[in-house]
């Protein structure tokens, strides 16, 4: 891994969860909810929260009576969320591209768009390699990802936010390979920039990285489990098994 990539240093700072504290749990928990009854797992079976953030989704999953890992690269996301640990509900600071010693799960979940956010397609087929090898046989594998087609068609090319005092000025663009957001923060004196980058994938980018590992028993639209529809759809969910 390069020094510092901007995944380093932004998911790292509190101005990250400053920005995104609008998240809404309540939609979060209801997708949650309706993904375990999908997947129908067996009680206290362990999972995988991959690329966890500060835990919400883990905990989440926890409650809904399983066997919880939570793993980010952010050391202090991780901090935050080891507030929550408890029997049953693990944290640690991983990277998603290596495989974590010595565990096996039932499900790895792949949450909130934490997918695509390296140079290159060889490191996103890394991710893939690694996850279906800490897969139980049959394991499933969850990505929930933004539909790239209609963030593109609807790019918000500028944008300011004033969050806690905490003024935001965010500009966006599309290189045909990555949605880039370039966030300039103005925190009272202090001024800071940071930027976002996610390779814009498409389902048949999904497609192409899990063929000949896992059957896509399911893509949805959007976090009620809808179907998936290219144009319209705000999220692109896959369920894939392993094979």
């Amino acid at each position: 891994m390069t020094e510092k990539e901007w995944f380093d240093t932004w998911f790292d700072t509190s101005y990250y969860h400053v920005l995104y504290k609008h998240r809404n749990d309540e939609e979060a928990a209801l997708f949650i909810e309706q993904l375990t009854k999908l997947l129908n797992l067996p009680k206290e079976a362990g999972v995988l929260d991959l690329a966890c953030g500060k835990g919400r989704h883990s905990l989440m999953l926890h409650q809904s009576g399983l066997n919880v890992l939570g793993v980010d690269l952010s050391r202090n996301s991780i901090k935050a969320a080891q507030e929550n640990a408890k029997s049953g509900l693990r944290f640690s600071v991983h990277d998603m591209r290596e495989i974590i010693p010595n565990e096996r799960f039932a499900a790895i979940f792949n949450l909130f768009t934490s997918f695509g956010y390296f140079e290159s397609s060889t490191e996103n087929e890394q991710i893939i390699q690694s996850v279906h090898a800490m897969l139980d046989e049959k394991g499933m594998f969850v990505i929930d990802f933004m539909n790239a087609r209609k963030i593109i068609e609807n790019l918000v090319l500028s944008e300011e936010k004033i969050i806690d005092d905490i003024h935001f000025s965010i500009r966006r663009k599309w290189d045909k390979e990555h949605i880039y957001k370039f966030i300039d923060v103005l925190d009272g004196t202090k001024s800071h920039s940071f930027m976002e980058r996610v390779q814009s994938l498409f389902l048949a980018d999904f497609k192409k990285l899990l063929n000949g590992k896992f059957i896509i028993k399911h893509v949805f639209g959007d976090y009620q489990l809808n179907s998936f529809d290219g144009e319209e759809s705000d999220r692109l969910i896959i369920i894939a098994e392993k094979i």
